[in-house]
């Protein structure tokens, strides 16, 4: 991965926070990000595909559901960003993960298999 790319995928704050938020659950869908981000499917979807395209999301399809999860190829000077990067935005991630829970049996279910 380029680290250019990188930085410039990483400078939207709507990217920013995807991944962020990504990379704290493990694996989310588009419906889950526009519910803790509070931004339109389009807008989301929008910004994963950008983020699929220079590499840093790798994505599964499950039924009716897309689910993205950071790439396991991601060189580790990459995840370090991503790990600070975390520590930094404590409270924008716990109010997004406030609203992700507060989505109760409307989020999707995972096959345990697949994750």
């Amino acid at each position: 991965m380029d680290s250019v790319q990188f930085f410039k995928a990483m400078a939207d704050e709507t990217r920013l926070y995807s991944i962020l938020l990504i990379a704290q659950e493990q694996e989310l869908c588009v419906c889950e990000l526009t519910t803790a981000l509070e931004q339109s499917q389009p807008k989301i979807s929008r910004h994963l595909a950008q983020l699929r395209q220079v590499g840093l999301l790798q994505d599964r399809r499950q039924g009716l559901w897309v689910f993205y999860r950071i790439h396991p190829q991601l060189p580790a000077w990459a995840q370090q960003v991503i790990s600070v990067a975390q520590q930094g935005c404590q409270t924008t991630l716990q109010a997004a993960s406030s609203r992700l829970q507060s989505m109760g049996d409307d989020r999707p279910e995972r096959v345990a298999s697949c994750c």
